[in-house]
Order: C-alpha cells, then structure tokens, then sequence
C-alpha cells in the first residue's frame, strides 16, 4: 500500500488544473467558472485530508 502516500498529489494537480480553467474561463466572460473554484476547494480539501490521515497511520504504526 505504498502507493497510497503519492496519489494525494494527485488532488494537487486536479486543484492547480480547476484553478487554471476557472481563470481562462473567468477571463472568457463564461458565468460558469465559480463551479471551478468550487471543485479547486474541494480538491485541495481532499489533498490535506488524505495527508492528515495518512500521517495519522503511520503515527499508529510507529507504537
């Protein structure tokens, strides 16, 4: 299950991609780009969240 440890960077790259198209879109006039900062949120959210957890398993596994 190392795996797991590397795919959080993987909301990073989500987040950096949202964020990217809701400037372009912003700049474009289009009303629908704050969905994009909205799902940019959420990736980061998930980002921090998968490494708070796995911080945590590696805490428990230590004792």
């Amino acid at each position: 299950m190392g795996y797991l440890k590397y795919t959080q960077y993987i909301y990073i790259l989500f987040a950096v991609f949202f964020i990217y198209d809701a400037i372009i879109k912003m700049n474009e006039g289009d009303e629908s780009y704050p969905f994009y900062f909205v799902i940019a949120g959420m990736a980061l959210f998930m980002f921090f969240f998968r490494q708070r957890f796995i911080n945590k398993q590696n805490r428990n596994k230590k004792q």
